[in-house]
Protein backbone atom coordinates (compact mmCIF):
# COMPACT_ATOMS: atom_id res chain seq x y z
CA UNK A 1 0.00 0.00 0.00
CA UNK A 2 1.26 3.78 -1.16
CA UNK A 3 1.56 6.32 1.90
CA UNK A 4 -0.05 9.19 0.88
CA UNK A 5 3.04 10.73 -0.21
CA UNK A 6 4.00 8.06 -2.30
CA UNK A 7 0.48 8.65 -3.53
CA UNK A 8 0.72 11.68 -4.74
CA UNK A 9 4.42 11.27 -6.14
CA UNK A 10 2.69 8.65 -8.68
CA UNK A 11 -0.13 10.64 -9.63
CA UNK A 12 1.90 14.18 -10.21
CA UNK A 13 4.77 12.11 -11.90
CA UNK A 14 2.12 10.08 -14.19
CA UNK A 15 0.57 12.91 -15.12
CA UNK A 16 3.60 14.84 -15.87
CA UNK A 17 4.39 11.40 -17.98
CA UNK A 18 1.58 11.33 -19.52
CA UNK A 19 1.47 15.38 -20.44
CA UNK A 20 4.92 15.14 -22.46
CA UNK A 21 3.89 11.95 -24.39
CA UNK A 22 0.50 13.84 -25.39
CA UNK A 23 2.28 17.73 -25.81
CA UNK A 24 5.27 14.96 -28.05
CA UNK A 25 2.52 13.50 -30.18
CA UNK A 26 1.07 16.45 -31.20
CA UNK A 27 4.37 18.19 -31.92
CA UNK A 28 4.66 15.40 -34.40
CA UNK A 29 1.51 15.25 -35.85
CA UNK A 30 1.56 18.71 -36.75
CA UNK A 31 5.26 18.93 -37.78
CA UNK A 32 5.44 15.75 -39.59
CA UNK A 33 2.37 13.79 -40.01
CA UNK A 34 -0.47 15.97 -41.21
CA UNK A 35 1.80 17.56 -44.06
CA UNK A 36 3.11 14.05 -45.26
CA UNK A 37 -0.44 12.26 -45.28
CA UNK A 38 -2.06 15.30 -46.76
CA UNK A 39 0.05 15.93 -49.75
CA UNK A 40 0.02 19.19 -48.79
CA UNK A 41 2.34 20.20 -51.33
CA UNK A 42 -0.02 19.15 -54.19
CA UNK A 43 -2.48 21.59 -53.05
CA UNK A 44 -2.78 23.76 -56.14
CA UNK A 45 -5.74 26.51 -57.14
CA UNK A 46 -7.32 23.83 -58.99
CA UNK A 47 -7.93 21.49 -56.08
CA UNK A 48 -8.85 24.94 -53.39
CA UNK A 49 -11.32 25.83 -56.47
CA UNK A 50 -12.73 22.06 -56.31
CA UNK A 51 -13.09 22.15 -52.70
CA UNK A 52 -14.46 25.57 -53.13
CA UNK A 53 -17.28 24.19 -55.46
CA UNK A 54 -18.14 21.37 -53.17
CA UNK A 55 -18.81 23.28 -50.34
CA UNK A 56 -20.84 25.83 -51.98
CA UNK A 57 -23.06 23.52 -53.63
CA UNK A 58 -23.75 21.51 -50.61
CA UNK A 59 -22.25 17.89 -52.24
CA UNK A 60 -21.93 16.86 -48.26
CA UNK A 61 -25.85 17.55 -48.08
CA UNK A 62 -26.04 13.77 -50.11
CA UNK A 63 -22.39 12.65 -50.39
CA UNK A 64 -19.73 11.57 -47.87
CA UNK A 65 -16.50 12.46 -47.89
CA UNK A 66 -13.45 11.26 -45.57
CA UNK A 67 -16.43 9.69 -43.35
CA UNK A 68 -18.49 13.51 -43.49
CA UNK A 69 -21.67 14.16 -44.79
CA UNK A 70 -24.86 12.17 -45.40
CA UNK A 71 -25.13 8.79 -46.08
CA UNK A 72 -28.05 9.62 -49.24
CA UNK A 73 -25.53 9.32 -52.12
CA UNK A 74 -21.94 7.98 -52.49
CA UNK A 75 -19.10 8.09 -50.36
CA UNK A 76 -16.60 9.95 -52.56
CA UNK A 77 -13.86 9.76 -50.80
CA UNK A 78 -11.64 7.36 -53.37
CA UNK A 79 -14.08 7.97 -56.44
CA UNK A 80 -11.16 8.74 -58.60
CA UNK A 81 -9.13 5.66 -58.44
CA UNK A 82 -12.47 3.81 -57.95
CA UNK A 83 -14.60 5.45 -61.00
CA UNK A 84 -11.90 7.59 -62.97
CA UNK A 85 -12.07 10.79 -64.49
CA UNK A 86 -14.20 10.32 -67.37
CA UNK A 87 -17.45 8.89 -65.14
CA UNK A 88 -17.00 11.82 -62.72
CA UNK A 89 -17.32 14.54 -65.59
CA UNK A 90 -20.03 12.48 -67.58
CA UNK A 91 -22.02 12.38 -63.71
CA UNK A 92 -21.08 16.24 -63.47
CA UNK A 93 -22.31 17.20 -66.90
CA UNK A 94 -25.63 15.11 -66.83
CA UNK A 95 -28.61 16.89 -68.22
CA UNK A 96 -31.90 16.30 -65.38
CA UNK A 97 -28.81 15.52 -62.79
CA UNK A 98 -28.79 11.72 -64.14
CA UNK A 99 -30.19 8.87 -62.56
CA UNK A 100 -27.95 7.12 -59.56
CA UNK A 101 -27.70 3.73 -58.12
CA UNK A 102 -30.25 2.38 -56.34
CA UNK A 103 -32.92 5.20 -58.19
CA UNK A 104 -31.51 8.47 -56.45
CA UNK A 105 -31.28 11.14 -58.69
CA UNK A 106 -28.46 13.53 -58.25
CA UNK A 107 -29.12 17.34 -58.77
CA UNK A 108 -28.45 19.37 -62.20
CA UNK A 109 -25.34 21.69 -61.70
CA UNK A 110 -24.57 24.07 -64.67
CA UNK A 111 -20.86 23.43 -64.08
CA UNK A 112 -18.58 25.27 -66.01
CA UNK A 113 -15.62 23.00 -67.82
CA UNK A 114 -13.35 24.68 -66.04
CA UNK A 115 -15.55 24.19 -62.73
CA UNK A 116 -15.79 20.11 -63.88
CA UNK A 117 -11.97 19.98 -64.07
CA UNK A 118 -11.33 22.19 -60.61
CA UNK A 119 -13.70 19.24 -59.06
CA UNK A 120 -12.09 16.53 -60.96
CA UNK A 121 -8.89 18.15 -59.20
CA UNK A 122 -10.09 17.85 -55.83
CA UNK A 123 -11.00 14.37 -56.23
CA UNK A 124 -7.76 13.65 -57.29
CA UNK A 125 -5.96 15.05 -54.35
CA UNK A 126 -8.18 13.44 -52.07
CA UNK A 127 -7.45 10.05 -53.48
CA UNK A 128 -4.12 10.46 -52.94
CA UNK A 129 -4.49 11.34 -49.23
CA UNK A 130 -3.30 8.82 -46.64
CA UNK A 131 -6.48 7.92 -44.50
CA UNK A 132 -4.74 4.33 -43.15
CA UNK A 133 -7.22 2.75 -45.29
CA UNK A 134 -10.38 4.26 -44.96
CA UNK A 135 -13.04 4.23 -46.54
CA UNK A 136 -12.85 0.09 -46.77
CA UNK A 137 -12.65 -1.64 -50.33
CA UNK A 138 -16.40 -1.41 -51.59
CA UNK A 139 -18.21 -4.36 -52.20
CA UNK A 140 -18.24 -6.37 -55.60
CA UNK A 141 -21.75 -4.87 -56.29
CA UNK A 142 -21.25 -0.99 -56.39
Amino acid sequence: MLTKKQAKAFFIGGTVLFFLIFVGMTVNSLTVGIPQNTNADNITDSVKHGKLLWDQNNCMGCHTIMGEGAYYAPELTRVYSRKGENYIRTVLNAKNGGWGPRGRKMVEYDFTTEEVDDIISFFEWMDNVYLNGFPAEPSIGE
